[in-house]
């Protein structure tokens, strides 16, 4: 299990079962759309017996299946996003703000908050490009190598950026992946200092992306967008006189944050508090 997790399950306020529950329920895909039993428990970090009975709860409920040794989650489990996907409302979003993005710059566009040690994308509008990376909703990717990550990164107070870095080991996505720990903060820095990121290739080769953080009210960065394109086809340089279009996106967006009560909250820190990553 990880660190995190092993901390909120000590939280005399937490609800170990529900913790483990929710472990299983992410353990799935780790190894294909069908896990086993002993698949299930090493991704969730759960003793088998542990597992087993998560499973067989998640079954009896109608959000898991199996067929023979083999589990699966069945399309019930779509159910427990849809309530915050609802108040996001990613379509809305990726019509009226990325979709401008899109048209402008002919450069795919998404919109992500921080959860944990990565973020995750809420909307997202594509160019019609062959990239090395497909994003859709819930799509997660580790912060530090990602544009809108550092962004996101860049905005957290310092003891929570700490937090992120004791708790993440990056490792190399791409032989251009920066990993080292000082760099990575020298990086976030400059970040914040400008007000965006550039990212080449280090989340996959040939993925080119930057990024502008989104406000709320008080000023704290609650979400990013991005436009991004293949680093084959197009420079950093180019790709940045995107950069006054996306920051007014941007804006817009903050402006319409009381219609999107889900993006309100400032991102959730890697911290002691956080049950998973």
């Amino acid at each position: 299990m990880i660190e995190p997790q092993r901390r909120a399950l000590e939280d005399r306020e937490t609800i170990a079962g529900l913790a483990r529950g929710l472990a299983v329920i992410r353990a799935f895909g780790a190894n294909g759309p069908t896990s086993t039993l002993s698949e299930i428990a090493r991704a969730a970090g759960l003793s088998p017996a542990v597992a087993r009975r998560c499973l067989h709860t998640l079954e009896a409920l109608g959000y898991a299946g199996r067929f023979g040794r083999q589990f699966f989650l069945r399309p019930r489990v779509l159910d427990l996003a849809s309530p915050y996907l609802s108040n996001v409302n990613g379509e809305a979003l990726a019509r009226d703000y990325l979709g401008e993005v899109l048209a402008v710059s002919g450069a795919s566009s998404s919109l992500s908050v921080l959860d944990g040690a990565d973020i995750v994308y809420l909307a997202h509008v594509g160019a019609q490009r062959l990239l090395r990376l497909e994003a859709s909703i819930g799509t997660r990717f580790p912060a530090y190598a990602t544009s809108m990550g550092r962004v996101l990164l860049a905005g957290l107070p310092e003891g929570e950026l700490d937090a992120y870095f004791e708790a993440v080991a990056p490792r190399k996505l791409t032989p251009k992946t920066v990993v080292d720990v000082p760099t990575l903060r020298v990086l976030i820095a400059e970040v914040a200092g400008a007000g965006l990121s550039c990212v080449s290739d280090e989340l996959a080769t040939g993925v080119l992306s930057i990024a502008v953080p989104v406000y709320d009210r008080d000023g704290r960065s609650v979400a990013a967008i991005n436009c991004s394109a293949h680093s084959g086809e197009t420079t950093a340089r180019e790709l940045k006189r995107h950069v006054p279009m996306l920051q007014e996106t941007a804006r817009r967006i903050s402006t319409a944050l009381p219609h999107f009560p889900a993006l309100t909250q400032p991102p959730r820190p890697y911290g002691a508090r956080a049950a998973d990553a």
